[in-house]
């Protein structure tokens, strides 16, 4: 697989992209591509595969996930709010000065567990996670979310030997691989192929999805994990700025801000229409 097959949006997808834009409306900041690329992998993590409590997000037992590449922050705030970690309110004031949400993840929001955006931190997070769950004898999985472009940074790759070599079982890293990064695509700025058999020979047990299947993933998750003595990486194609036909594929729609009213409703209306 080296693209997505692009599965059709239903009403939770086209709801959760709308939320996106309210927010990027009411706080004219946000990575609008990074953001619609990743909604599918987030949702349904939190719908059906993590353990978490909401009203307790500091549960000791609770499974963690990390949005290493923390510019697609509104994909993972649009499904905290949705779920209850805060109010929905807090979407629209965004990027404010005494908002509750910032550009980028950070710790003192319920429901995130590492503040993020520094590309290549998430991962060896996630590995430090892992082991002191192991360390504490707590049966939490760690998951974290990849950008493609970051996967250009090195400590990713020795945050993954450590992995391997500890055989972390409970946990799995997602690569959102939608192929474009902030100026181009990654073929043309540091091509990542063979990306799979990289991960293979880093010792981890590797599948692929279409990142916006959200039955394709339902399953890819159930199976985790992927093997029993090794840490798991699903790479999840995906397509940058999904839902939105203007900024698909688009380099430019990386990060756009201060939409107007009509614009902004020019951007539900073609989340409503979109295939």
């Amino acid at each position: 697989m080296t693209t997505a097959t692009v599965a059709r949006l239903d009403a939770r997808s086209r709801d959760l992209r709308i939320a996106i834009i309210d927010a990027l409306e009411g706080g004219r900041r946000g990575h609008v591509g990074s953001a619609l690329s990743v909604v599918e992998i987030v949702r349904v993590l939190y719908d059906d595969v993590l353990r978490v409590r909401p009203a307790e997000p500091e549960w000791p037992d609770r499974d963690r996930l990390i949005l290493s590449k923390g510019h697609g922050s509104l994909g993972l705030y649009v499904v905290l709010a949705d779920a209850g970690f805060f109010p929905r309110e807090e979407l629209l004031r965004q990027c404010r000065a005494d908002a509750l949400l910032g550009g980028h993840p950070e710790v003192h929001i319920p429901g995130i567990e590492a503040s993020t955006g520094a590309l290549g931190h998430g991962l060896p997070i996630a590995v430090g996670m892992a082991l002191a769950s192991r360390l504490r004898g707590r049966p939490s999985r760690t998951f974290a979310i990849l950008g493609d472009g970051e996967l250009g940074e090195g400590s990713n790759w020795e945050a993954a030997m450590i992995g391997a070599k500890h055989g972390l079982r409970d946990l799995t890293v997602v690569v959102d691989y939608n192929k474009m990064q902030s100026y181009g695509t990654v073929a043309d700025v540091q091509p990542l192929e063979p990306l799979a058999e990289k991960w293979h020979a880093f010792g981890w047990a590797v599948t692929e999805v279409d990142g916006h299947d959200v039955a394709a993933l339902r399953a890819t998750f159930a199976r985790l994990p992927l093997a029993a003595d090794r840490p798991s990486v699903v790479i999840a194609h995906t397509v940058k700025g999904r839902g939105l036909p203007e900024a698909e594929h688009n380099a430019a729609w990386h990060h756009k801000a201060s939409f107007s009213p009509e614009a902004a409703d020019a951007l539900r209306r073609a989340i409503a229409e979109a295939p």
